[in-house]
């Protein structure tokens, strides 16, 4: 674990540098906790893979700690902080992981890419589906798009290469494959993933709070659906 400056009024706490779960799991446990208990100045935290960005006010964290740590810089005072917070995190209990089941249509217009993620892999679309419906992912951060959610745990049977040339546009709630990854684009976007389905869900709610559909910690399980039942979820969603 390291503590490092990112930028002038920021800090990043690192905890590995590999996709894991039980680094995945300190993550969460200190950004819910700066969550909940917000030192003097903080702004905000920011989980990802392997870190924590933590956002703050410099001049209102030294105003506040002045007086104890008055020889120390903003960021010396935030790192000290966070380091005892770190400290105490084994007594910190983690709140059940929200499922999240999000209904895809696969294949066809929806999934244009479904045959090639089989052909690279050398299976039949119908076991790529069976495959990727059946496990269960993690949301390891939200990011690249609004509520963009990077899902870990996707079975190596269907990993697939991110396609040589991306495409200008990808539809609201495309499902993709890149390497190991999996996700859902919540916008319109650029991207290059291989494009297995689609979801009816709005995954990117600007008008609510949070915005977000997923966050950062909760489990995801696709159910695949039909085509006309794509529409109907459409049509209700929108």
């Amino acid at each position: 674990m390291c503590l490092e400056p990112f930028g002038d009024s920021a800090i990043v706490v690192r905890f590995g540098y590999r996709i894991d779960s039980d680094i995945h799991q300190k993550v969460q446990m200190l950004a819910k906790y700066l969550a909940q208990h917000p030192f003097p100045g903080m702004i905000e935290c920011v989980p990802a893979y392997t870190n924590v960005a933590v956002y703050y006010h410099p001049f209102v964290v030294y105003e506040s700690y002045k007086q104890m740590n008055n020889n120390l810089s903003p960021f010396q005072i935030v790192k000290s902080v966070i380091e005892e917070v770190i400290d105490q995190l084994k007594e910190v209990e983690m709140t059940n992981n929200r499922i999240i089941e999000i209904p895809v249509c696969y294949g066809g217009e929806y999934g244009p890419d479904i045959e090639e993620v089989a052909k690279h892999n050398q299976l039949s679309v119908e076991q790529v589906v069976d495959i990727h419906s059946r496990g269960e992912y993690c949301v390891y951060m939200i990011g690249f798009a609004p509520g963009f959610p990077f899902l870990g745990g996707m079975s190596e049977k269907i990993a697939t290469p991110r396609r040589s040339t991306p495409r200008q546009l990808i539809l609201p709630g495309s499902v993709g494959i890149a390497g190991v990854q999996t996700g859902v684009y919540p916008i319109a976007t650029p991207g290059g993933w291989q494009l297995i389905g689609q979801t009816p869900l709005q995954l990117f709610l600007p008008n609510k709070n949070p915005p977000s559909l997923l966050q950062a910690g909760d489990i995801v399980k696709f159910v695949p659906i039909s085509e006309q039942e794509f529409v109907y979820q459409k049509e209700e969603n929108e």
